[in-house]
């Protein structure tokens, strides 16, 4: 067997087995049958709420953007979530484009630099979010097909397992202290 980290394919097959259906071999939409499929999205859904939190693996601090030539800035079509590092600047993402709320407009005079959260495929992910992310999946999907309050518990249980570990490799790999945290960040750009 090879080690990999774990796949999509692996994650949907997890869900599968969650509740005792066969695992597939395929996430091709006309090779699976319907609960495949249901899986399958269940999987993404969880894996979009997840990652609009923006975590560390999938923020783009400082990210530069221009403004076309009808002076929109367009954000790339993976983004959740944009806001202007420059904190006198009061932008929100509506749709694919950024709104100036100051000014109660599309158009911008000037290039901008954001702070993005993107969307990033399933393989893309740290191994602790996609575990979480799967655990996560299996609690929504269980609850969705069959309703057990038996195996809610137990996946609340693995759930709070998996975001625990996953807060702690967010740490780690984002260098924070005491005084270097996503909160404070966000109270001091407030400012």
């Amino acid at each position: 067997m090879l080690l990999t980290p774990s796949t999509e394919l692996d994650a949907v097959n997890y869900l599968l087995l969650s509740i005792g259906e066969t695992p597939v071999n395929t996430l091709d939409e006309e090779a699976t049958d319907t609960i495949a499929l249901i899986a399958h999205r269940t999987l993404h859904q969880i894996s979009r709420q997840v990652q609009a939190t923006g975590l560390n693996c999938n923020s783009e601090p400082n990210y530069p953007l221009r403004r076309d030539t009808s002076g929109y800035i367009r954000v790339p079509m993976n983004t959740l979530k944009a806001d202007a590092t420059d904190p006198t600047i009061d932008v929100v993402l509506r749709g694919r484009r950024l709104y100036d709320r100051t000014n109660h407009s599309y158009i911008f005079k000037k290039d901008l630099r954001v702070d993005l959260v993107i969307f990033l495929p399933f393989e893309e992910l740290p191994q602790v979010v996609r575990d979480y992310v799967t655990v996560r999946a299996v609690r929504v999907f269980q609850s969705k097909v069959i309703g057990s309050e038996a195996l809610h518990s137990f996946s609340l249980q693995d759930e709070q397992e998996a975001r625990v570990a996953m807060i702690q490799e967010e740490t780690d790999s984002g260098d924070y202290n005491i005084l270097r945290t996503p909160d404070v960040f966000r109270m001091l750009k407030r400012r």
